[in-house]
């Protein structure tokens, strides 16, 4: 049993207890009193027992939303309302006084001029929050050659394949608000968005096993946008940004920050030879397969030319017919070109 319906059991048999009580008062002491203690007792155990799969399921979630809030709340909006609040109860002790000599004064009215004090100061100093920058209590770190992560790398998920190949260098960043956003994702209702979510928070995960990963509990509420404080902690950090958003990426760079894409290295890495390509080279010796002939272009890539063995020793024109990357390099497949047209 969990332990929140166990701790269910004594409130309902507190509560039941106390009815007991009060029915004993009302009633008087006729013999029978601790008898109706005893049942109503037992009557709220099972209350609480019965009603608690449904109260858990309403904490669980209700825990969910507080933390989901309180996660969001940044330093520096805490730090105003704070000083917002101070400002108000100082205001409200001054004013103790005068508001004591008014003749109708009656106790609640001090805590009536206490309330409309907060009520004005504190969303006031919320509203003007980024005023309070120097009470941040999360400074970020600047720290060049970091990588800051979008949410659409981070869903794209070739980002790990990058990372254990080692050619992502510096230390790898997830914003606060990014983590939130995919978090957001992660519950929402729809089924895609739900699965987009949960594939980035497990991509991040198996990313930390990787290689060391560092959320940064930066924010600043003055910025609409994620892409607006995406550049902000990149300029502040000095730290690259690892986006596939092009328009994020010019805004960017207009203010001078580094942006790699991984959508731009794929079109880097895509092999310059493509199926139908004609190529001149000279076939130097037999394949694996009967009739095979075997070539090599000058930065050393393999070709094997289909019937290209009567093509020995010889410069020829063959067609490329396929081009396959292996773990031990590049390999194209071809066939001479008087065979590709006829």
């Amino acid at each position: 049993m969990p332990a929140f319906r166990l701790l269910l059991l004594p409130l309902g048999l507190l509560v039941g207890w106390g009815a007991g009580r009060l029915l004993a008062a009302n009633a008087g002491d006729d013999g029978t009193a601790w008898v109706n203690t005893l049942s109503l007792m037992l009557a709220g155990a099972l209350a609480a027992l019965l009603l608690g799969p449904r109260a858990e399921r309403t904490a669980t979630r209700l825990w969910k939303r507080l933390s989901r809030w309180y996660g969001g709340l940044s330093p520096r909006r805490v730090a105003a309302a704070t000083f917002g609040l101070m400002v108000a109860l100082l205001l409200s002790v001054l004013l103790g006084p005068l508001v004591r000599s008014l003749p109708f004064y009656a106790w609640p009215l001090s805590l009536l001029v206490t309330g409309v004090l907060a009520a004005f100061f504190v969303p006031f100093a919320v509203r003007h929050a980024e005023a309070f920058g120097f009470l941040d209590v999360a400074p970020v770190r600047r720290r060049t050659g970091g990588k800051i992560l979008d949410s659409n790398v981070i869903i794209d998920g070739r980002v790990l394949d990058l990372a254990r190949s080692g050619f992502l260098e510096g230390e790898v960043i997830v914003p606060g608000f990014v983590l939130r956003e995919l978090q957001l994702l992660a519950d929402s209702q729809d089924a895609q968005k739900r699965t987009r979510g949960k594939r980035a928070l497990t991509l991040l995960e198996d990313l930390r096993a990787v290689r060391p990963l560092r959320v940064e509990d930066w924010d600043d509420p003055a910025l609409p946008t994620v892409d607006d404080k995406l550049v902000r902690l990149a300029r502040e950090t000095g730290a690259g940004l690892l986006s596939n958003d092009t328009n994020l990426a010019r805004v960017a760079r207009l203010h001078g920050v580094e942006v790699l894409s991984l959508h731009a290295l794929a079109l880097a890495l895509r092999p310059q030879v493509q199926a139908g390509d004609v190529l001149t080279i000279t076939v130097t010796k037999g394949g694996q397969q009967p009739g095979q002939g075997v070539g090599y272009l000058e930065d050393g890539t393999m070709v094997v030319v289909e019937g290209g063995i009567k093509l020995r020793g010889k410069p020829a024109r063959v067609q490329v017919v396929n081009n396959v990357q292996t773990g031990a390099g590049r390999m194209i497949f071809a066939r001479p070109e008087d065979a590709g047209a006829a």
